[in-house]
């Protein structure tokens, strides 16, 4: 029996849903980082779209139990293909249960009924497009406070050396309202991206903890549910250096930045 490798812990900014089915600069480097580690055994994805804000489903923190999670198109006013697009990726009950008996910080409910939505989707349809790793999603409570997202995060960092690549999806910076879309970035926006960075760069966790205190924060993010995955994905970094890729800030207010953890000899920093 081969060893198991050590995965990484990898946050993406999503972005738009059409990253799935569009050759992009973003989708590109997904496919391009997915080629940069040994190929998972499975995937735990936390997504900005599966909280309590979202859906009642996740009143608390929730993990899909479903062997054959379906899609969810939880967006609108996209062409016909996208909805009935399909990534049939297996489930995986067992790894459900592993998770639950991890995380520590919360009780953690099963979930038969959820399926993966676009923000696991649309990002593993171009990292792994064969659709062959098993995959399900921990949901994230807003109501909790973020110290503990990222307390279970550290939880959830023994996943890696079985072989489970943990994935953040979201984005840190996150303003539809003010898209402009071929617009500069607003400087609220830079400023606040380059604050995420400079503090992953330092290791400042407790900064992004106390991100709201941040003079653009709520601007950056009008909902918190953007943000939110970065912080269980640095939980279970285990102090690792970060490697971005993808820094571009899209459409004026949107932040395609990506950081991975448990790479070598990639460059650190950026911008």
């Amino acid at each position: 029996m081969s060893e198991t490798k050590r995965m990484p812990a990898i946050f993406i900014g999503h972005g738009s849903p059409e990253n799935a089915f569009e050759e992009t600069e973003w989708s590109e480097a997904w496919q391009r980082i997915a080629t940069r580690f040994p190929k998972p055994e499975a995937i735990l994805v936390i997504s900005a779209h599966w909280t309590n804000r979202i859906s009642d489903d996740a009143i608390t923190t929730s993990v899909t139990t479903s062997p054959h999670p379906e899609t969810i198109h939880d967006f609108y006013g996209f062409p016909k293909r996208f909805y009935n697009f399909s990534y049939p990726a297996p489930g995986d009950p067992a790894l459900a249960e592993t998770v639950r008996s991890l995380i520590r910080t919360v009780d953690v409910r099963s979930d038969a009924e959820r399926g993966l939505d676009h923000g696991a989707w649309s990002v593993l349809s171009r990292m792994y497009p064969e659709a062959d790793i098993p995959v399900i999603q921990l949901s994230i409570d807003e109501d909790l406070p973020c110290k503990d997202l990222f307390e279970i995060g550290t939880e959830l960092a023994d996943l890696r050396d079985r072989g489970v690549l943990i994935l953040g999806s979201g984005n840190i910076v996150h303003n539809l309202r003010t898209i402009v879309w071929d617009g500069d970035p607003y400087p609220w926006a830079t400023g606040f991206d380059d604050f995420v960075r400079d503090a992953l760069v330092a290791k400042d966790y407790q900064v992004l903890i106390n991100f709201e205190k941040h003079p653009h924060a709520h601007v950056a993010h009008p909902t918190v549910d953007h943000f939110l995955p970065l912080l269980f994905v640095i939980g279970a970094s285990q102090g690792e250096d970060p490697i971005f890729f993808c820094e571009q800030i899209f459409a004026a207010s949107l932040s395609m930045r990506c950081v991975v953890y448990g790479l070598d000899n990639e460059k650190k920093t950026g911008r």
